[in-house]
């Protein structure tokens, strides 16, 4: 049975969803901060991607079985188990996933971090493709994992670090993508249909939705973000964009990342729609 939330209470839940080539451990600072400001936080892996890091390189064959639409029906699940809607922040394909949730009728606000476009965003930069280049060299690639090498992780993720601080980040999370989900958005745009990462942009039932981008992100560079956050103009849902100057695409763990942090909560809290109890 659904219940109502309260109409004037804030959320008190945090749920954050990891991006590629990492697991929940990228959010290990924003759970001890937002912890330590009384909220609960459930930061959920991947359906599958339960396992440690060094567990998930050595066999990366649950990243291999992922498919977007199991991956959303995982998090939907999670979230309808919750007493009332939470807040929802996702970073990188994880922001994807966030929007999709969002349009789904998921969650009380949702914060995307250097977010993954979803369908029918067309604004592909030279960094982008650079940085992707290792997963779409070879088409083949659509139907198996992909890792990063140090080297290519540092342009993609971490090109405000020092080369030694990104290998750092890369030995603590680092775990190979799942091939068919990044071709899979670049193929959604030529592809009769709707595809896995569709959403409604004109919903206006959907919950308030940031965008926040990294101005030196290379994976998901902020022409990106901007493109996909003008998609909803025509929705009367709350729709905003915020640039962070000098931050990468490891925005989620770079110094400074509680500016980023508080930030997003202040937002989601200040927006935060009250909304009926998580769909059933």
């Amino acid at each position: 049975m659904v219940t109502e939330s309260t109409p004037n209470s804030a959320p008190d839940t945090i749920v954050l969803i990891h991006g590629l080539w990492m697991t929940p451990h990228s959010w290990e600072k924003w759970v001890e901060h937002y912890e330590g400001h009384g909220y609960h936080v459930l930061t959920p892996a991947y359906p599958g991607l339960e396992a440690e890091v060094e567990a998930l390189r050595e066999d990366p064959s649950p990243i291999e079985a992922l498919t977007v639409p199991g991956t959303v029906e995982h998090y939907e699940s999670i979230i309808r188990e919750l007493e009332s809607p939470p807040l929802i922040m996702g970073h990188s394909f994880g922001g994807c996933l966030v929007q999709i949730l969002l349009d789904h009728g998921f969650g009380a606000a949702g914060v995307a971090i250097d977010s993954v476009p979803t369908e029918g965003i067309k604004v592909v930069p030279v960094a982008q493709i650079r940085a992707s280049f290792p997963v779409l060299r070879n088409p083949a690639n659509r139907h198996r994992t992909v890792p990063f090498t140090p080297e290519q992780f540092h342009f993609a993720f971490a090109n405000t670090l020092s080369r030694e601080e990104s290998d750092k980040v890369y030995e603590r999370n680092h775990i190979p993508a799942p091939g068919g989900f990044i071709w899979g958005g670049v193929l959604a745009n030529f592809t009769p249909g709707h595809q896995d990462t569709y959403v409604n942009f004109r919903n206006e039932g959907r919950a308030p939705l940031l965008f926040i981008a990294g101005a030196e992100d290379n994976l998901v560079p902020p022409a990106v973000n901007e493109s996909n956050a003008h998609h909803y103009r025509r929705s009367k849902a709350i729709t905003d964009y915020k640039e962070f100057p000098g931050r990468s695409h490891y925005t989620v763990g770079q110094g400074g990342w509680e500016e980023v942090a508080d930030y997003a909560l202040e937002w989601a809290l200040e927006h935060a729609s009250p909304r009926p109890a998580n769909r059933v």
